[in-house]
């Protein structure tokens, strides 16, 4: 497994390594250059960030640089639908999982809200999408959530939304610090109810330290999208369950 903390920790000591050694005039010019090169639209932008990368500007400041000019990007998954159900519209698993959705459905008054989170610095959505595709499909109300969201704008959004699950995708890592920070701050904010489920590449080591931070169930790597399903409903309907 992978010690995200220690990597963090490491990165924070080679930037300040880089920041006592560089010339600071040298930066400030450099970032100056850029900020006018975005805000006028004038000069070569790539060549410019380049100087300032010479200079030994870091990436948090040659992008605050632009920033000031551009402001920030959102990213903000759309969920596709209709292409995982009509693909498994015979297969007799996905008919009761469905039927077996549906009916929970009806109990509740209204389809089960799922959201399906990604935190941190992982931009790697394509998991995600398949996955928020593949539950409309099945018979969930699914809200994608955008990219980069801290833990508490992620919980801000649950309760918002008044979803039932949060779904956190995690590909860089980042498991063992957000999933436990996202199941704090919804219990923060009141929303202990609300299931935290994680799906994605996750050690099997991992697995019981999450679930003993409050995650309610771990799909690794290769998980069967039905069978992730079916253990959701588990949740939902108070059955506790991992695979």
């Amino acid at each position: 497994a992978i010690d995200n903390t220690a990597v963090r920790n490491g990165q924070i000591k080679r930037l300040e390594d880089v920041r006592r050694q560089r010339d600071p005039k040298r930066v400030a010019a450099a970032l100056a250059v850029m900020e006018e090169a975005a805000e006028t639209g004038e000069g070569n932008l790539l060549e410019v960030a380049i100087e300032a990368a010479r200079a030994r500007a870091t990436v948090g400041e040659i992008s605050d640089a632009m920033r000031q000019a551009f402001g920030d990007h959102s990213a903000v998954p759309e969920v596709v639908s209709d292409i995982y159900g009509p693909a498994y519209e015979d297969d007799p698993e996905y008919k009761t999982i469905v039927s077996r959705l549906g009916s929970y459905a009806q109990t509740l008054g209204s389809k089960p809200k799922i959201m399906v989170a990604k935190l941190g610095q992982d931009g790697h959505d394509r998991g995600a999408k398949v996955i928020a595709s593949a539950f409309g499909d099945i018979g969930f109300e699914v809200l994608a959530g955008p990219l980069f969201q801290t833990p508490e704008e992620a919980a801000d959004l649950a309760v918002r939304e008044k979803v039932q699950v949060v779904g956190m995708s995690s590909l860089a890592a980042g498991h063992k610090t957000l999933a436990p920070q996202l199941v704090q701050a919804l219990k923060d904010r009141q929303a202990e109810n609300v299931i935290v489920v994680v799906g994605g590449v996750v050690p099997r080591q991992d697995y019981d330290y999450l679930m003993e931070h409050g995650v309610a169930a771990v799909f690794g790597p290769g998980t069967n999208v039905l069978d992730a399903a079916n253990s959701i409903i588990d949740l939902l309907e108070g059955k506790r369950r991992n695979i």
